[in-house]
């Protein structure tokens, strides 16, 4: 048989046991969410309190990782999701073995089969997951140093946005280290694809059973790759059709008239509901006809495992009523807490980033006075220290991006920023405008919008938060303002400096309890927020600002989701947005919240920074 028949057999009879694949694979989908996440989180939150905080974000858990007891955590983690997947593949994988037409009957039996191999398959996913770190480490090493060399001389940002030849340069021999590196692990996972088999069904000790897949495989791994790029591409395919047909139906959208709003709405979710009915369906075959190609390189050595009595797997009565009525009291509760959010009145304020920077030049006054003539609530700035000791509103550590000048603002003194322009690369008219200070923005919005001054640091600070509170108690803005950073340390000085100030911390990633972190708020990339989020860090008194957010589906999900501020380049459509929403009935507002959950947004203007 050739490898492509072999790969569509293994489709076909996938699909042919779908009554089968696809309840066991969503059954232990849910199941797993229910065991194995409450273990991710406890894991993290005992790696977490090790560091002496409740969370770490950004450069905080990198600097943790490579430390012992987060190395440790790192790893412990890693075998967890690892676990979590093994374990999904283990129950079709067996289920496909036992060969049992019933779908509660066949994943009752593998499941009861795993379990009962339970710890040999943590051991397992933590040799496998080790063993793949030691692969990647030296590539990885590698690529880090190419980077170093190619992408630090300016600001990351500059090589982000025009792409200069370094950017090429270290994207070529990144991308020719990724390649060496996948070719390595792709001949070393063909030759370990039979070691969880003999651990599930030989029972064979997870540490040898990497070798004996390595001697049973030997003259049968270039057929596995050629099956397994073929599976994949198969998947592709299907998957690529499916989103094609979807595709069509979206175009099918009424759109005449806000009238047709809710009608529109309600079919875009019908839609998008069959397509992830679809990619689920598609999803559980996929890993059944995976199960089937790697079923057909293991040929058993023990006895098969055993298959439990049909009758020990009958659920009392008694425990399916129960199951039904819990699941209707969640279902209630979701429904009455979902009634709740959309129903409830908006409390999200609206702040500028960098000013208004989708219609003006980012962290210019003519930003910051846009911001202000769009009604923002809060205009939120960036600053640095220059090296005649100004403060100056700047995001990156150089003028790189901005106007094509090789300096960096710890360098820079007045008169050298005076001559830069920063507002051309947006638009001609714009030519005459030059970084602002503080001081600038704080004289503007006195009286007329409160202001956020993010303190960035770049290793060369030298007393920028003195100077930040000289500036604003100067204004006698002290009500007026709030401070945030990326760098927690930061955002503990500010609040031992000024305890009665508003101080934040800004978040990209973190890992943790955030509504434990010292401060006021915290502002968090919105695809972090979530409602269970929102509710613990406003029940520990603190505020919730997500960022940045310029599609009006996604501002109006936040806003339902109940947080605290919407940082956006766009603050005149933040408040249109709002203003729409306190006009909305609560079928609209659900209707728009479902839309966002279903991942559909409005196109607006690509930003060229996306960073906080």
């Amino acid at each position: 048989m050739s490898s492509f028949s072999a790969v569509t057999t293994a489709y076909r009879r996938a699909w042919a046991r779908r009554r089968v694949f696809v309840p066991i694979y969503i059954a232990v989908r849910l199941l797993l969410v229910a065991l194995i996440a409450p273990g991710v989180a406890v894991t993290v939150n005992l790696a977490v309190k090790l560091s002496d905080q409740t969370a770490l974000t950004d450069q905080a858990i990198a600097a943790f990782i490579l430390s012992p007891a987060g190395f440790v955590a790192a790893i412990a983690v890693l075998s967890l999701f690892l676990l979590a997947e093994v374990f999904v593949f283990s129950v079709m994988a067996g289920s496909l073995r036992m060969g049992e037409p019933d779908p509660w009957r066949a994943g009752s039996s593998a499941i009861g089969l795993i379990l009962s191999r339970l710890p040999a398959l943590f051991g397992f996913a933590v040799r496998f997951v080790l063993r793949v770190l030691l692969l990647i480490l030296p590539f990885a090493a590698v690529a880090a140093l190419i980077a170093w060399w190619c992408l630090t001389e300016y600001d990351i940002n500059y090589y982000l946005t025009f792409h200069p030849p370094s950017f090429w340069i270290a994207v070529v021999l990144i991308g020719a280290i990724g390649l060496a590196m996948a070719w390595v692990l792709i001949r070393r996972l063909s030759a370990w694809a039979l070691s969880l088999h003999l651990v599930l069904f030989e029972t064979v000790h997870p540490a040898h059973a990497f070798g004996i897949s390595t001697s049973r495989m030997e003259g049968k791994r270039g057929r596995l790759k050629i099956e397994l790029a073929l599976w994949l591409g198969v998947r592709f395919v299907i998957a690529a059709l499916i989103a094609w047909v979807a595709g069509l139906l979206f175009a099918m959208v009424p759109l005449q008239g806000a009238s047709h709003l809710r009608l529109a709405l309600t079919y875009s979710l019908l839609v998008a509901a069959v397509w992830s009915l679809a990619g689920l369906v598609l999803a559980a075959t996929a890993l059944g006809a995976l199960a089937v190609v790697l079923d057909g390189f293991f040929e058993i050595r023990t006895e098969e495992p055993p298959h439990p009595e049909p009758r020990s797997l009958r659920i009392p009565v008694f425990a399916v009523v129960s199951a039904a009525a819990v699941a209707v009291l969640v279902g209630l509760w979701f429904g009455q807490t979902l009634l709740e959010r959309v129903q409830a009145p908006d409390r999200a304020e609206v702040i500028g980033h960098r000013g208004a920077a989708a219609l003006r030049p980012e962290n210019t006054m003519a930003s910051v006075l846009k911001a202000i003539e769009d009604g923002a609530d809060w205009v939120e700035i960036d600053v640095q220290e220059t090296a005649d000791d100004v403060v100056i509103v700047a995001h990156d550590s150089d003028f790189m991006k901005l106007a094509g000048v090789n300096l960096k603002v710890w360098d820079a003194t007045m008169e050298d920023v005076a001559g830069i322009d920063i507002g051309s690369w947006y638009g001609p008219e714009y030519g005459d405008e030059r970084t602002p200070t503080l001081r600038d923005v704080l004289a503007a919005a006195k009286g007329k919008a409160k202001v956020i001054i993010e303190l960035k640091y770049y290793g060369h600070d030298v007393d920028l938060e003195n100077r930040v509170i000289a500036l604003v108690e100067e204004f006698g803005m002290q009500d007026d303002i709030a401070t945030m950073s990326l760098k927690y340390p930061a955002v503990q000085k500010m609040k031992t400096l000024r305890p009665d100030w508003r101080a934040g911390v800004l978040a990209a990633t973190a890992v943790g309890d955030l509504s434990g972190l010292e401060g006021d708020f915290i502002a968090v990339n919105a695809a972090m927020a979530t409602p269970g989020l929102v509710r613990s860090v406003q029940a520990a008194g603190k505020d919730i600002y997500v960022w940045t957010v310029n599609d009006p589906l996604q501002m109006s999900a936040m806003a339902s989701m109940g947080v605290d501020g919407l940082i956006t380049d766009r603050p005149a459509k933040a408040n249109e947005v709002l203003r729409v929403r306190a006009e909305m009935g609560p079928a609209e507002r659900l209707l728009l919240w479902l839309a966002t959950t279903f991942g559909m947004s409005i196109d607006t203007q690509a930003m060229r920074d996306e960073s906080p």
